[in-house]
């Protein structure tokens, strides 16, 4: 059984070899899932057609072979998709989740970012 700790080092060292779009990537396609992490993945494997070739061998030589839990990464995931512009209910559905439930996720984080094109809430005119 993996610690919260060590699923944290696993997640930023993912982050580290894939970038956080091949992170995301994988994270989406198989997040919660456990993956053996072999010298040379085949071109069908789903971590090549989640990342990619270059991504996929690049991930074999930094940690094959190694048996590696991905991470759901819905936090990461939710604010990723944010920033590239998604509304709360096309980020609840990639995520499988509720829009309450990225409403609570995004309520808890500190500095969240506006989405880009949208207004500031200082800056709207209230209708009252």
């Amino acid at each position: 059984m993996h610690s919260g700790t060590e699923q944290g080092r696993l997640a930023l060292h993912l982050q580290a070899i894939l970038g956080m779009d091949g992170y995301i990537s994988l994270c989406g396609d198989l997040g919660g899932t456990r993956l053996y992490v072999p010298y040379s993945f085949s071109d069908e494997h789903a971590v090549v057609g989640a990342v990619g070739r270059d991504l996929a061998d690049k991930l074999s030589r930094a940690m094959a072979p190694a048996t590696i839990r991905v991470p759901l990464a819905r936090r990461e995931r939710a604010l990723y998709w944010r920033a590239k512009g998604l509304s709360d209910a096309a980020v609840a559905r990639k995520l499988g989740m509720t829009e309450n439930g990225i409403g609570k996720l995004f309520a808890r984080e500190q500095a969240l970012p506006e989405r880009p094109g949208s207004a500031s809430r200082d800056r709207q005119m209230s209708l009252f």
